[in-house]
């Protein structure tokens, strides 16, 4: 055989293998459509139309996986993961799944994903570690689906459980699940029923990044904003645009607020996990290190808490209470607030509670 036929042989091989990869991720039959049974919009208010329900889906985070949970939508058509899901215990039909990125906010292996063949990945909407757009721009082409939900902002989170209802023919189990949020809501809202505004604790929330550099606190479109209003309280920085800013310590002092609280996500706390490393008592010492922050009434009164990350997730309403009792603890002396996080692990995940949720100063 000559070496012109060879090669020739060669170019023809090399055209089919590459028409066989185009064709795995461009099969004409998972082109996205403009129509179907099923419609959503998500949180980037992109339109999505399905024919039936999604059966093969990457989801990177775990509160989105959490809502699945809470409305009994099967895990099984869940075909890729990021490292998030690493605790067998809580995640036991996850943690061995294809990988396609190391957490929820880290580079995408996006050919790890496209070997997972989904037809749709779920991604946070408007974090800002996490460039919604450009996975779209790379994945839609494609005839994946990016459907961007978030699931920890209050003021959406029963929106976002509504995508997933309808994508997934569960409208009967969300309809359970808000009149249980209904619930809950409903008996932390009774307790406030002759509460001033004079007699909500005035809070300063800081950020984890607050660890490394100056203050950086929630402000008015944060989702903490949102649950500290209605656990009776007032996020001194809500009038500041965005999700977060930086502010100068004298600000802080000049408010001198009644409670400081700090997001756990960088924390050794939350589910199966006890800050074994003492870092909540260790931070505690840095704020109060801070010049003039210790003659701020939050500091002398004791009441600076750090609460874990799933306060601020899908487990935002069943926390409200313990949110509640912390900051009006006579109002809330009746009320079993731990309670509630019970059901949440034991109903939807279906695991006892452990570990640590919350850090307060007059305990370390």
């Amino acid at each position: 055989m000559s070496k012109r036929t060879i090669l020739s042989v060669f170019q023809i091989l090399l055209i089919v293998i590459c028409s066989i990869g185009v064709w795995q991720y461009t099969n004409p039959d998972d082109i996205l459509s403009d129509s179907g049974a099923i419609r959503v919009v998500d949180s980037n208010n992109e339109t999505h139309y399905f024919d039936d329900f999604p059966s093969r889906v990457v989801i990177t985070n775990t509160y989105a996986a959490t809502v699945m949970r809470m409305l009994d939508i099967d895990h099984s058509v869940l075909v890729g993961v990021s490292g998030d899901f690493y605790d067998e215990n809580l995640w036991p039909e996850l943690s061995q799944k294809p990988l396609v990125q190391q957490s929820a906010h880290s580079e995408i292996d996006f050919e790890s994903l496209l070997d997972t063949r989904p037809e749709i990945y779920i991604v946070f909407a408007t974090n800002g570690m996490v460039d919604t757009g450009a996975i779209r721009e790379k994945l839609e082409p494609v005839g994946v689906r990016v459907i961007a939900l978030d699931f920890y902002k209050y003021d959406s989170l029963r929106d976002e459980i509504d995508v997933l209802a309808t994508m997934f023919g569960k409208q009967a189990e969300r309809d359970i699940l808000f009149d249980e949020f209904e619930s809950i809501e409903s008996m932390v809202s009774s307790k406030f029923s002759n509460l001033n505004e004079e007699d909500r604790p005035r809070i300063v929330m800081e950020h984890h990044a607050s660890l490394t550099r100056d203050p950086v606190v929630l402000t008015g479109t944060s989702q903490w904003t949102d649950l500290i209003d209605r656990a009776g309280g007032l996020n001194i920085f809500s009038y500041l645009a965005g999700h977060t800013t930086h502010v100068d310590m004298e600000e802080i002092l000049d408010e001198n607020p009644d409670v400081l609280m700090f997001d756990g996500i960088t924390f050794d706390i939350g589910y199966n996990a006890y800050d074994e490393s003492d870092s909540c008592s260790s931070h505690m010492e840095h704020i109060e290190s801070r010049p003039g922050f210790g003659d701020l009434n939050a500091i002398k009164d004791d009441k600076m808490w750090i609460l874990s990350g799933e306060f601020a997730g899908p487990m935002m309403i069943h926390g409200l209470p313990t949110l509640a009792k912390l900051l009006h603890p006579d109002l809330f002396s009746d009320v079993d607030a731990e309670s509630y996080l019970d059901d949440y692990f034991l109903n939807y995940h279906d695991v006892d509670r452990i570990g640590k949720f919350v850090c307060t100063s007059n305990e370390v």
